[in-house]
């Protein structure tokens, strides 16, 4: 229920201690886009409050600009896509990939503090 929208855009405000004004320019970059309620009011998601969390870190602590945010998130999410592609290869490596014995045992892990992914097939 990360997803579900909860909060006004007030609220969100408030909880961030930024003006409305900035979510709006936020939202214009397309760097969030929260949901809308049928008359039109916006809407966050806890999701779309850790997004912010994120955006505020990179322009008021690392002098970031908007810019520069936007690639910044591009590049988060296609490094998410490439994680999920390489879990669902590893899935399929494991299925269809047939062990023998202990000694002969595949090594496949996939690590995700640092997303090494490891491999290791022996075939004779």
């Amino acid at each position: 229920m990360k997803d579900r929208p909860l909060y006004a855009i007030s609220i969100v405000a408030e909880m961030l201690n930024i003006h409305p004004q900035t979510l709006r320019q936020y939202e214009r970059c397309e760097l969030i886009k929260p949901s809308r309620t049928i008359g039109n009011v916006r809407l966050y998601s806890e999701e779309d409050i850790e997004k912010l969390k994120f955006i505020i870190t990179l322009t008021r602590d690392m002098g970031v600009n908007l810019a520069g945010v936007e690639i910044i998130l591009k590049m988060r999410q296609q490094m998410e896509e490439m994680r999920q592609q390489m879990e669902q290869m590893l899935d399929f490596i494991r299925k269809n990939i047939p062990k023998k014995d202990k000694k002969d045992e595949q090594i496949l892990e996939i690590n995700p503090s640092n997303t090494v992914i490891k491999v290791k097939i022996e075939r004779e």
